[in-house]
């Protein structure tokens, strides 16, 4: 766990980062120099486009993280990398010419309900392009165990970007019509800029020539491409619903909300970087004792993180709200905490997905995948029709938490490991203790006050028993060496 501790540890660094200047952006940039209307009109293209890259490319991306381990020779790597690079184009070319085909008859039924979005229909399909090739250049990286730079791209540089796109608009240096082309200008130098990076830690050389195991490589594609497409409406079909079923600024509200609970998978998304391939690399071996041995240590470890994670949101959230200065958007307060409580669940579940699209039972992810975007579809159609976009948290919810469960047992059945213990029990009635002691505790001082207090005593309390309860091993060698750093003179 040496190299995954180290890189996580940068990576949770990036992320934190990449999410404070994000929430700079979403909670006062975007709500005070933005209109709600486009606030929504980019929160629903990015969203759109995200669940579109996994087709894009194919879902390369994963299938780089499967297959790279398994070959010897630089002649045989050097084939794999030019076919990730080049087999999308087989796929991107015939989208585009259907796309400007019938562009009036796709763009007129996504903009029903929404005439803002119509002029900007062409945009998701480059975005997707951008985003989904990022991310192969990024499994570049990561097959080289090389994860901090990617992740500083991803997570800071456009955020930075977007700042400065959105401090232009309010200084009217650019329309917010401009703002929108600007943005995806952004996610196209983002992409060259991972393309240069991993070309410099290795450029492969451009051999026309299939590898010997395309059948194979193309059957998990095949998987992980509908997989990845159907795990990309999970997260983002809400977004994309919503303005078919409400007014676009609604996007704006719920994409606030889900913003402030996706901080608690702050700490999933930080140690996946690194050990998705490690865990790809011991399937390959056949090492279910070490792949056994990361799924439980990162359950505990991440559910540590989340779980003070989720305190520190969900009982400051109201206070949040008030910082925000927009009444309107406080309606997110119940998305907040229902996202967050789903988070939570993934991230108790450590290495479940990794194990899942890297072993040989990868088909069934991409079941379980088909089965929650058709679920999340329905409920989504469903509940938002009851409770506006509160519902469309409550679906999601609802997906996660079934469908994770599933994935649990399914992965006992068949591997005879599954990522809980007894810890994991103490972790999480500590959090429920702390959620309910500290909700009923209400402070009457200014909302930066109210939040810097709570946010010291709950850190202060959560550690400390986490660390004399010796939950983690991992944990506490890290709380060790701070403390000793701390003691020295």
């Amino acid at each position: 766990m040496g190299i995954v501790v180290k890189q996580s540890i940068n990576n949770t660094i990036i992320l934190f980062a990449g999410f404070a200047i994000g929430g700079l952006n979403v909670l006062f940039l975007y709500t005070n120099f933005l209109h709600e209307d486009y606030y929504g009109l980019i929160t629903f293209l990015l969203s759109t486009a995200n669940i579109l890259a996994p087709l894009m490319v194919l879902g390369m991306q994963h299938t780089i993280i499967k297959f790279f381990s398994s070959y010897k020779t630089k002649l045989e790597i050097d084939k794999f990398l030019t076919s990730s690079l080049i087999l999308p184009l087989f796929v991107i070319i015939p989208l585009a010419l259907i796309g400007t085909f019938f562009y009036e008859t796709i763009s007129d039924w996504i903009s029903r309900e929404n005439p803002i979005i119509k002029p900007y229909t062409s945009y998701i399909f480059t975005i997707a392009i951008f985003m989904g090739f990022f991310e192969v250049f990024y499994a570049f990286s990561k097959v080289q165990l090389k994860s901090v730079f990617g992740n500083f791209i991803k997570e800071i540089f456009h955020r930075i970007c977007i700042a400065f796109l959105l401090i232009a608009v309010f200084f009217n240096w650019i329309s917010q019509e401009q703002f929108i082309y600007a943005v995806v200008i952004v996610y196209g130098v983002r992409m060259h800029v991972m393309m240069i990076y991993a070309f410099k830690l290795y450029r492969p050389r451009i051999i026309l020539k299939l590898p010997d195991n395309i059948k194979e490589i193309l059957s998990y594609s095949f998987y992980i491409i509908l997989a990845g497409s159907a795990a990309g409406i999970l997260l983002d079909i809400d977004k994309f619903m919503i303005p078919q079923l409400e007014k676009i600024a609604e996007v704006a509200y719920y994409g606030v909300g889900i913003y402030i609970a996706s901080v608690v998978g702050i700490p999933s998304r930080a140690m996946q970087q690194i050990i998705n391939p490690l865990t790809a690399k011991e399937l390959n071996a056949d090492n279910m004792s070490e792949v056994k041995n990361l799924y439980q240590k990162s359950s505990i470890t991440l559910l540590i993180a989340g779980g003070l994670l989720f305190l520190l949101i969900n009982l400051n959230v109201k206070d949040l709200y008030v910082l925000i200065n927009k009444p309107e958007y406080s309606v997110g307060v119940m998305i907040v905490f229902m996202i967050s409580i789903a988070e939570l669940y993934k991230l108790a579940l450590g290495t479940n997905g990794a194990i899942l699209t890297n072993s040989k039972y990868y088909r069934v992810f991409f079941y379980f995948s088909i089965a929650m975007a058709l679920s999340v579809i329905i409920l989504n159609r469903w509940l938002i029709g009851l409770f506006g976009i509160d519902g469309a948290a409550f679906a999601t919810l609802i997906v996660v938490f079934v469908f994770s469960t599933f994935k649990i047992i399914y992965i006992n059945l068949k591997l005879r490991m599954q990522p809980f213990t007894r810890k994991t029990l103490q972790v999480f009635i500590l959090t429920i203790v702390l959620f309910v002691s500290f909700y009923v505790v209400e402070i009457r001082l200014h909302p930066i006050l109210n939040i810097g207090i709570k946010s010291i005593l709950i850190t202060l309390l959560y550690v400390f028993i986490i660390y004399r309860m010796n939950i983690s091993e991992e944990v506490n060698v890290l709380l060790n060496k701070f403390l000793t750093k701390i003691k020295r003179p």
